[in-house]
């Protein structure tokens, strides 16, 4: 189709920025300039939907690995330990499943980060949940009160044990800050108060290790990818 003059709708040279009749300047593109105009366009758009993230479809992933991983390495549990490698490797999954379904979709290390964060998020949030409540049902419904008494006593004791032996280690003879420090450990609030610091810093733990498993995956699912494509 012959290209046209805006103003008078004339017909234009092949060549040539002005218009032969009305003299009113003329836009010309050339084809290379046309295709590298919209390969641009094509990247830019590429590199905004690798660093989005389709929350809708991540959740899904995220809960699906995110949950029990925090059913198994809450505070009480004895994986708790293991957790954070386990929570790494659920963060790392959920990535890798989230790009492997929505293939070819290609995503940034901050995307597979934050979709990490969430499965985090997700398994913090339920393993504080899980070991709160089993301490809660095997002190006042099970009526173990007097055995967790007993055995946070003698916990407290050896505590007490290596913090005098420390204290004398170093010329620090305060027993009156020692005595009130194991007043206050062996008191009610004190011990709810270190369990609960307890669960919390076990959560905060998964979601650190939740983060870094979530953007090791988003590296590993583009490696694969690249390795696939060459």
């Amino acid at each position: 189709m012959d290209a046209t003059c805006q103003r008078c709708h004339q017909p234009l040279p092949e060549s040539g920025c002005f218009c032969p009749t009305c003299g009113l300047p003329q836009l010309v593109y050339t084809a290379e300039e046309s295709e590298s105009r919209v390969e641009g366009e094509r990247d830019v758009v590429a590199q905004r939907d690798a660093s989005s993230v389709d929350w809708k479809k991540a959740l899904v992933y995220a809960a699906s690995f995110g949950l029990p991983a925090g059913l198994l390495c809450n505070g009480a549990s004895r994986m708790s330990l293991l957790g954070v490698f386990w929570m790494a490797a659920a963060a790392a999954w959920a990535v890798a499943l989230y790009v492997r379904r929505n293939q070819p979709l290609r995503i940034t290390t901050g995307a597979g980060a934050r979709i990490g964060l969430v499965t985090g998020l997700l398994a913090g949030w339920l393993a504080f949940a899980v070991a709160g409540g089993m301490l809660f049902t095997e002190r006042y419904v099970l009526h173990h009160g007097s055995q967790i008494d007993g055995e946070w006593q003698n916990r407290i004791e050896m505590t007490q044990q290596l913090t005098t032996k420390f204290a004398s280690q170093v010329n620090v003879t305060d027993q009156s800050q020692l005595d009130a420090q194991k007043k206050w450990m062996l008191s009610i609030w004190g011990h709810a108060g270190i369990e609960a610091f307890g669960f919390a810093f076990n959560s905060f733990f998964l979601l650190l290790f939740a983060t870094v498993g979530g953007a090791l995956g988003a590296r590993m699912s583009a490696r694969r990818q690249n390795i696939s494509l060459s």
